[in-house]
């Protein structure tokens, strides 16, 4: 799409598709979502549309590096347990 992302197995759990404005995405859950707006309103808020109801976050580029930190890692962690589950599945 033109928009840098990050991966981990060929998997996105970020992207800078809204970079000109500042904002980068987490592909988080809804529930993680909430939390993150909840604890941080002024950093987090939900992509536009349907992306944002699934759980998709737009994060402030400038936010504490600690406050990207924990974004970045919980979208990883996600990628990675859900890599995971479905590399088990085949398994059996």
């Amino acid at each position: 799409m033109g928009a840098a992302d990050f991966r981990v197995h060929d998997r996105i759990f970020a992207t800078l598709a809204y970079e000109a404005k500042g904002l980068g995405t987490l592909k988080i859950t809804p529930e993680q979502q909430a939390e993150f707006i909840a604890d941080a309103p002024e950093w987090f808020e939900p992509a536009p549309g349907g992306w944002g109801r699934m759980g998709m976050t737009l994060v402030k580029l400038d936010a504490p590096e600690d406050v990207l930190r924990g974004g970045l890692e919980t979208a990883y962690r996600n990628v990675v347990a859900k890599t995971a589950k479905r590399a088990a599945k085949k398994r059996t």
